[in-house]
């Protein structure tokens, strides 16, 4: 499978690319930083090198041709204010969806949050964030493609275990990135996920018997 990665240099990004790799799937990974080519390639994916606060989505589906799935992993990040949460974590999502289109990929997977709602009310930064979120998987779900919404707890980068909790109703939890990017290979590869919203933290079920429960 040929697989675009928005958020490529991330830390979830990265991890799902080796993945990828390693299983022989080809990886696309969108960054904005040309620097990251080098730790990109190292993983085993291939560098497109796109904004997705700036170019259009005709200019970054020219970059990911030839892909048959996206992966949106990307996002602004702590620290980064509440204007950029909107212009990457939704925006973002939703360019992706159009490049994806346009480049004739059917596959969509998002990496969403706990908690994400586009009826959260409040004006933190982490109020717009929720919110952001929660507009970018109703785009998601409304696009007409084959697509997935993930959403985990706290991220860790303690090791990954391979264990998790899925479930369509929010828990309160943690997950390690890890086991989050495991999740995101298992998910591309598992067709009955498609259509599914889920949450997700650590938990005691191997990750393909977990899925396997949402699809059942």
């Amino acid at each position: 499978m040929v697989v675009a990665i928005a958020g490529a240099h991330g830390k979830i990004g990265l991890r799902l690319t080796r993945l990828l790799a390693e299983r022989g799937d080809r990886v696309l990974g969108i960054i904005r930083d040309p620097g990251q080519a080098g730790d990109l390639a190292v993983a085993g994916g291939e560098a497109v090198v796109r904004d997705l606060e700036r170019d259009s989505a005709a200019e970054v589906a020219d970059g990911i041709a030839g892909a048959e799935a996206v992966v949106f992993s990307a996002g602004a990040g702590p620290g980064s204010g509440a204007e950029r949460k909107l212009t990457l974590d939704r925006d973002g999502a939703i360019l992706m969806i159009e490049a994806a289109k346009l480049a004739g990929a059917r596959r969509y997977v998002i990496v969403s949050s706990t908690g994400a709602d586009p009826s959260h009310e409040g004006d933190e930064v982490f109020d717009v964030y929720l919110r952001a979120k929660g507009e970018a998987d109703e785009a998601v779900a409304a696009s007409g493609l084959d697509y997935t919404i993930v959403r985990p707890g706290h991220l860790t980068d303690a090791p990954g275990t391979g264990r998790v909790r899925i479930g369509e109703s929010p828990e309160r939890g943690e997950v390690s990135r890890d086991d989050v990017a495991a999740v995101l290979a298992a998910v591309l590869a598992e067709p009955a996920t498609i259509g599914k919203t889920f949450e997700l933290i650590a938990g005691e079920d191997q990750i393909e018997a977990a899925l396997a429960k949402l699809a059942g």
